[in-house]
């Protein structure tokens, strides 16, 4: 997804009220339905995380995890996952390959979800470029937009599916290291 700046005048104001209101309709009309599954999958994948968790701290309940994470964000929950497995797997001494990778697309996952969520979508020009929101740097404020196309929303849909498998397959990798573990 690409980024265009505009450098902030005096007044909050966008380009787009210049383009063909039935062209921006037509393009939300076809974004609309992909946001609306990048919502949902997403959460999805964070109740796989947040079952995730719970299991971490006791598989007899999951009281002690959902105290814990109670109040989490989304990042949180990511990078408390991450310290756990990473004890388990010292603790185990195994490497589980893909992990890093893991830590990564749900980290993404989290990213886009954000960028998609949080757009101004009410502001979209014909290439699909979405107001995000101001950026103050030392060099003054400017305006960013991000580039949403038909693709590159069903591209966060694929990341945020194949990361739930990622973690699906993770799991039954760590329940094999526990099974074959001497007791």
């Amino acid at each position: 997804m690409k980024i265009k700046r505009k450098s902030f005048e005096q007044f909050l104001m966008h380009d787009i009220e210049e383009l063909d209101a039935e062209i921006q309709e037509g393009y939300l009309e076809q974004a609309f339905p992909l946001i609306g599954q990048i919502v949902m999958f997403f959460n999805t994948l964070e109740k796989d995380l947040d079952h995730m968790i719970y299991e971490s701290f006791s598989d007899r309940s999951d009281q002690m995890g959902i105290i814990v994470i109670s109040g989490m964000n989304y990042s949180a929950k990511v990078d408390l996952f991450k310290r756990y497995s990473d004890m388990f797997h010292w603790g185990f001494q195994k490497e589980v390959p893909g992990f890093e990778l893991l830590i990564k697309d749900l980290r993404e996952c989290g990213r886009l979800r954000n960028l998609t969520v949080h757009a101004d979508w009410n502001n979209t020009d014909i290439e699909g470029y979405t107001y995000l929101g101001t950026k103050i740097t030392k060099d003054g404020i400017n305006q960013e937009y991000i580039q949403f196309s038909i693709d590159s929303l069903n591209s966060i849909l694929e990341l945020i599916h194949h990361t739930r498998f990622k973690l699906s397959d993770y799991y039954e990798t760590r329940t094999e290291i526990l099974s074959n573990w001497p007791t």
